[in-house]
């Protein structure tokens, strides 16, 4: 099928993906006159009085705001906000579909990080939830710090988060695979942006011990001169003996390559050179750093990608939709570690022993499971970590 052609078929013919149905019927004045004025000002007194009944008697509690600049929108780039919209209406389909949750695309025209912060700041109180979506790096790191700070809602960065759960799930069952502790592990990166900051973050938190990330200059290190204010927070926390070299010589010896880059940067060479039994997940899209098959011919036992026309797709819809349905059911205010790691663990767990097949380490996109148990591990952990509200 030509995608394409098809994709732009279905867009003209629909005029949009989404749209605003009524929950609440008006076919006569009683309905009129209770959904509307004048039966309407008594909900509204009630919320003027306490606004937490915003979650009881609007529908703020299962909306969730979709926030772009358009800055950096799948492999496309900086297309701008119009440009991005198919992709955030995508994105409230998929919130829809796979955790049941109502969300609705906010397209910026700025990419001033202040200004974001305080459009999104100030529309807040409308929403149970914010998913920033194709903010570009280092940008997107500096909108959603400050969002956490001064909003009292969830604020989770998908390309961040979403990627790194699902990728801690793909790794915590290849490692059953190939028989490997992820605190033995040397895990190398391509990509150092908000992908490869947040998974690697993610994966320290699970245990990782050694993490190698790599940007086009190659390994950042603290012994590299100049390094730019994110480069510097990365080799704080990761690049524990301070190795420099390139991608090629983060890869030589590693356990686990993480691509989050650019296509066709990996060789079948470097995949040979690195430790015995290799766990490689190349997942720059359209094209990966390494297609799968010249992978294996390296020597990767497990090899996973972004791709759905290839085994073990590296997909965040499996994670987004049912961490937030998790957040949004115990009112939480903010989605922390604790709730990525038992959405990872929940992921990975549904995956059985018996199952496991080094072209089956995630359940699929359409496994009905997938929605209900990480919303459950995620509501639970928020219980655990004293930030659900209710």
């Amino acid at each position: 099928m030509d995608y394409a052609a098809e994709s732009l078929k279905l867009h003209y013919n629909l005029k949009g993906k989404i749209e605003v149905i009524s929950r609440a019927p008006v076919t006569n004045k009683e309905e009129l006159s209770t959904a509307y004025t004048p039966g309407v000002a008594e909900p509204c007194l009630v919320i003027q009085k306490d606004v937490d009944k915003s979650y009881e008697l609007t529908r703020r509690a299962n909306l969730v705001a979709v926030v772009t600049d358009g800055s950096a929108v799948l492999g496309l780039g900086d297309i701008g906000p119009e440009a991005g919209m198919p992709v955030m209406e995508g994105k409230c389909v998929l919130f829809k579909t796979f955790g049941n949750v109502d969300a609705f695309p906010i397209c910026i025209r700025s990419k001033d990080p202040d200004e974001i912060v305080r459009v999104v700041s100030l529309i807040a109180g409308s929403f149970g939830g914010i998913n920033l979506e194709d903010i570009a790096s280092p940008r997107c790191f500096e909108i959603e710090r400050k969002l956490k700070a001064c909003t009292d809602i969830p604020i989770f960065h998908d390309d961040q988060h979403g990627t790194a759960i699902v990728c801690l799930a793909a790794v915590t069952n290849a490692l059953k695979i190939v028989n490997k502790k992820l605190s033995d592990c040397t895990v190398a990166f391509s990509g150092a942006g908000a992908a490869g900051v947040a998974v690697a973050k993610l994966m320290i938190k699970a245990g990782a011990k050694n993490t190698l990330l790599c940007n086009r200059s190659g390994i950042i290190s603290s012994k590299t001169p100049n390094l730019s204010p994110l480069n510097a927070e990365i080799a704080a926390f990761s690049n524990k003996d301070r190795v420099t070299g390139s991608l090629a010589d983060a890869m030589r010896g590693a356990d686990i390559f993480i691509g989050v880059s650019a296509p066709n940067v990996v060789t079948r060479d470097m995949v040979a050179s690195m430790a015995d039994n290799p766990i490689v997940f190349p997942m720059a899209n359209p094209v990966p750093e390494i297609m799968p098959d010249e992978a294996r011919k390296g020597g990767a036992v497990v090899v996973g990608t972004g791709r759905s026309d290839f085994p073990n797709q590296i997909n965040n819809v499996l994670a987004f939709p049912g961490v937030f349905r998790g957040a949004l059911d115990v009112r939480a205010s903010d989605i922390n570690d604790e709730m990525k790691l038992a959405a990872a663990t929940a992921l990975a767990n549904l995956v059985t022993s018996d199952e496991l097949t080094v072209d089956y380490i995630l359940p699929r996109a359409f496994d009905p499971r997938v929605g209900a148990s990480v919303a459950a591990a995620v509501a639970c952990a928020a219980r655990k970590s004293g930030v659900a509200r209710i």
